[in-house]
């Protein structure tokens, strides 16, 4: 994380002459610093501006940097100044330090220890059994697995839960309509009622509980039937869950009777108009909220609030959900239940998401009256695993997808996920080439291989490119030293990934370092006669392919080696 690096063998300079009385009357370092890419790279690679500090040292901005410059221990880097910004140029040794680096952890280069271990319960999907995925569940399946392998990666204690809401009246609506449907298939004249389940969905389901249907009700085997086929699309779309919670068991178990319990005990339960009420107001919800209605139902709400102190019960420091947009009044009553319950709230942390809008022939399409594409499961047909997850997390989750199916299908660099799974399978290509036997075309003759394999992994434990910069015109070396900075650069994003819940980073970042790979591979030969040179170009390849193969596996994109 270079960035960091440089911000605080400034902040050290700073403290060094803030002591020896340097910068006026600057008493202590109290001023944020940021560390950025300087526009013109003349001046350097990264450049930090001190000019706040004006305010409290009374010098003119040029005269702080130089000061604070004076006293920057400098290491495998040069220092210069202009105007209020101090800025560092990276030596080669700088550079080739990555570089060993990644070659010597490989996988492992940019884990870090932000979770420390932290119990972190993410729950997402949890869609009702009453129906095939629709397009917006694929979004939430591809950010919650997403971020949970990010998560874990980070040393964060992560369990992944899909809540199974199966206890509720469309469970007995789903069993009426399976009912219809069997009944039809028998060959009666029956019409699905109003207000059932009318999808042809239930059809397929009807064909199974007439073969087999186990003895079960229909309201049973529809449930197990519908949650069947919804695991199975899960794994397709690689989505791996620990936990599958069941509603029905918070009433069978009797959590929802304690949670009532202990909100009475919280003295924020209260009686009107025979319905039994929540006192969400107190804890900054727009209204209370009715908890038991005045037939003796419960609401949604109240199996929801058990579920969440069973989840904190469980052991779980945080709580993580991933909700649909519509969900968004929904927070503050969750968050007033839990702060009634004696938990912190903070620590329950809601993620909403935007709607998805399919996209064909430069037009959006209205899914509720589409016949084609209306399930998750048709889009993964239509365009593929690795497109529907790579297009699901491109936007940040607050921001609505327009998921471009003819685009998403395309063997183009207009094509995101194209674009970059190409980038891989080139550096994979390349280095399988590096010890292939090679073909002299002019005489037919086969030559034997540019490198060997004990060539390649004795160079990449004593790795160095230094020579490099001296060997090649200025492109190639604007074009080396831009892929080994992004490269670093993944540990800070993937720091952020995570502080931020933000899975779209590394999509964002997995381009543009496609980009710097595909312009470093076109200005420069990598393989030839010169084994030096190639064994010092096939150690950046190297990095690049293991950086790249460690985010697609994380964002569960497939890193092809052929394409």
């Amino acid at each position: 994380m270079l960035k960091d690096y440089f911000i605080n063998v400034t902040k050290d300079a700073i403290d060094k002459a803030i002591k020896l009385n340097k910068l006026g009357e600057t008493k202590e370092n109290t001023v944020e610093l940021v560390c950025d890419t300087p526009k013109n790279r003349d001046f350097g690679d990264f450049a930090i501006n001190v000019s706040s500090l004006a305010r409290y040292a009374k010098m003119a901005p040029p005269v702080i940097a130089q000061t604070i410059a004076e006293y920057i221990e400098k290491k495998n880097f040069t220092v210069n100044t202009v105007a209020g910004f101090i800025n560092f140029k990276l030596e080669k040794s700088f550079l080739n330090d990555i570089v060993v680096e990644i070659l010597d952890k490989k996988e492992n280069y940019l884990k870090t220890d932000i979770g420390k271990g932290e119990k972190v319960n993410i729950e997402y999907v949890s869609a009702n059994p009453t129906g095939p995925f629709h397009i917006g569940h694929g979004r939430w399946a591809a950010l919650g697995s997403a971020l949970a392998n990010i998560m874990k990666y980070c040393n964060y204690d992560v369990t992944q839960e899909f809540y199974i809401n199966d206890a509720g009246n469309q469970i007995n609506k789903l069993g009426k309509s399976l009912e219809i449907r069997v009944r039809q298939l028998k060959g009666e004249k029956i019409e699905m009622e109003e207000g059932l389940y009318p999808g042809e969905y239930l059809i397929d389901c009807a064909k199974r509980y007439i073969q087999d249907n186990k003895g079960l009700s229909y309201s049973d085997f529809a449930k197990q039937d519908m949650l069947k086929q919804q695991k199975e699309l899960l794994v397709k779309f690689r989505t791996y869950f620990d936990v599958f919670f069941s509603e029905l068991t918070l009433y069978n178990d009797g959590e929802v009777e304690k949670c009532m319990d202990s909100l009475q005990k919280s003295g924020k339960i209260f009686k009107k108009d025979d319905a039994v009420w929540f006192k969400s107001s107190d804890y900054g919800d727009d209204q209370d909220r009715v908890l038991v209605k005045s037939d003796g139902k419960n609401t949604y709400l109240t199996a929801d609030i058990a579920y969440h102190k069973n989840k904190f019960e469980r052991g779980f420091n945080r709580l993580i959900n991933i909700w649909g947009a519509d969900h968004h009044g929904y927070i503050p009553r969750m968050k007033a239940a839990m702060e009634a319950l004696g938990y912190d709230s903070s620590k329950l942390e809601i993620i909403l998401g935007q709607l998805v809008n399919l996209i064909q022939n430069g037009e959006q399409q209205r899914m509720g009256k589409r016949k084609k594409m209306v399930t998750l499961d048709d889009l993964i047909e239509e365009v593929g695993v690795d497109a529907t997850r790579f297009w699901m997390l491109m936007r940040s989750s607050d921001t609505t997808i327009d998921f471009d199916i003819d685009l998403a299908k395309s063997q183009t660099d207009k094509n995101p996920v194209f674009y970059v799974q190409y980038a891989h399978a080139r550096a994979c290509s390349i280095l399988r080439k590096a010890i292939e036997k090679r073909l002299d075309v002019d005489n037919k003759t086969e030559l034997p291989p540019v490198l060997t394999k004990e060539e390649i992994d004795n160079f990449n434990k004593n790795a160095s490119i230094l020579e490099l910069f001296d060997d090649i015109s200025k492109e190639s070396d604007e074009a080396i030293k831009n892929l080994v900075l992004k490269l670093e650069e993944g540990k800070a994003l993937l720091s952020n990934a995570v502080k931020y819940r933000a899975p779209y980073m590394i999509c964002k970042y997995l381009t543009e370092l496609a980009n710097l790979f595909h312009y470093f591979y076109n200005c420069t030969r990598v393989l030839s006669d010169n084994k030096k040179d190639s064994l010092m170009k096939l150690s950046l390849v190297n990095c690049f392919e293991i950086v790249m193969k460690t985010l697609l596996d994380l964002i569960g994109v497939e890193a092809v080696e052929k394409m």
